[in-house]
């Protein structure tokens, strides 16, 4: 009977792994297409040759306000105190935290389709995956590739939660940061519209780096309990040492009292 129980359990987490691929497959591409058909119904209809880039520009805001909360909130999944709140609960917290993941990818996907079929955007395929290949400043875009490949190592070790050991997944799980740093980075300098935005950037900027500091500077549980039996060492020395010396101190006096007699 466990084995037919093990065996169902598995079939419907395989189920449900292929049905999430699939629903972030199909999410991807009509986000694509509709981007396409966006940009060339706007080309066609105004006749501005920089309909697909503005597209592109916001696409690329959205996927950079969507990693933001995504951050954010795992840097409230990982808080010392997350215990503390209790609405909403955890396992909504992280249903939310899968969401805004796949819409992250989702908007990023359009960004790099659309700036990357636009010849005026001057990036190309390969400006778009390989760092320092594009022709519209190769510094800036590639901040974003890196960035875009450093959240897609966050992202597929958090799908393996679970199956590999977390001292595996973790570590890398944490480069989430670095890549939210890096497209922070790229959205300054890449793009034309920055002293519009600028604002926007400098409180993101500063929310997340706020509770980043509250996240790695405040004291869990373990450091509590550590801190209290470092105390308690200093408070009680070992009592071992001076009562073996005692020991020693009577059994040798004893000793030379045999000796004397």
């Amino acid at each position: 009977m466990s084995h037919e129980t093990a065996g169902t359990a598995g079939v419907s987490h395989t189920r449900t792994v292929v049905w999430g691929a699939g629903l972030v497959a199909a999410v991807t591409v009509s986000a694509v297409l509709t981007s396409w058909f966006i940009g060339a119904a706007v080309s066609a209809i105004v006749g501005d040759r920089m309909a697909p880039w503005i597209l592109g520009r916001a696409a690329g805001l959205t996927s950079y306000l969507l990693l933001v909360a995504l951050v954010f909130l795992g840097l409230l999944l990982s808080h010392p105190r997350r215990a503390r709140w209790r609405r909403p609960s955890s396992a909504t917290r992280i249903r939310v935290h899968v969401t805004l993941s796949v819409f992250t990818f989702v908007f990023v996907a359009l960004h790099i389709f659309v700036l990357a079929t636009d010849k005026y955007a001057n990036v190309g395929w390969w400006g778009s995956f390989v760092p320092m290949g594009a022709g519209y400043r190769p510094l800036a875009v590639t901040l974003g590739v890196i960035g875009l490949y450093a959240g897609l190592a966050a992202g597929l070790t958090a799908a393996l939660a679970g199956r590999i050991a977390q001292r595996v997944w973790w570590p890398i799980h944490k480069v989430a940061i670095v890549s939210l740093i890096l497209v922070w980075l790229h959205g300054v300098l890449a793009g034309a519209d920055t002293a519009v935005l600028l604002g926007v950037y400098v409180v993101t900027g500063i929310a997340v780096a706020a509770l980043a500091i509250s996240r790695y500077t405040a004291r869990t549980t373990q450091d509590a309990v550590a801190e209290l039996a470092a105390d308690r060492a200093s408070e009680h020395p070992v009592h071992g040492a001076p009562a073996r010396d005692l020991t020693i101190g009577r059994s040798g006096r004893g000793s030379n009292r045999k000796q004397r007699r």
